[in-house]
């Protein structure tokens, strides 16, 4: 299936940045805006308090399961922003690492930013996402 999703790669800019510094989707796409994905269970709990990396993989697997609900996958992401709860750097690239690598070749332009609270008791990551896909 053909993917509406192509990512720009800028040689007059650094590489050390672990992700495409720009997307595009033709006019033809049907964009999809994920609310942040929070790392709850299916009761509404924290899953992995305290634990940045397990709260992030929980957050990927339920924006995976919203992508699906509508029709799409990681693949189809344009972008994504992570917020992570938190004023130290080390805890951020703990979440980040899990984000990249659920991307894997496909390293949407990104923004990892530390934030003061998320809106759950004990959420420490969120992960927004914005997606486009091309309908048969």
């Amino acid at each position: 299936m053909p993917r509406a999703v192509t990512l720009i790669r800028s040689a007059s800019l650094s590489d050390v940045a672990e992700y495409a510094y720009a997307a595009t989707a033709p006019a033809e796409s049907r964009l999809i805006f994920l609310a942040g994905a929070c790392p709850l269970n299916e009761d509404g709990s924290t899953a992995a308090i305290g634990d940045f990396a397990g709260q992030a993989a929980k957050a990927v697997e339920n924006m995976r399961t919203a992508l699906a609900d509508s029709g799409a996958s990681l693949h189809d992401v344009i972008s994504t922003r992570v917020l992570v709860a938190t004023d130290r750097q080390e805890d951020l690239v703990t979440a980040w690492k899990v984000v990249r690598a659920a991307f894997g070749d496909h390293d949407v332009p990104s923004t990892l930013m530390g934030v003061t609270v998320l809106g759950y008791e004990d959420q420490l990551v969120e992960i927004e996402a914005v997606a486009a896909v091309l309908d048969p």
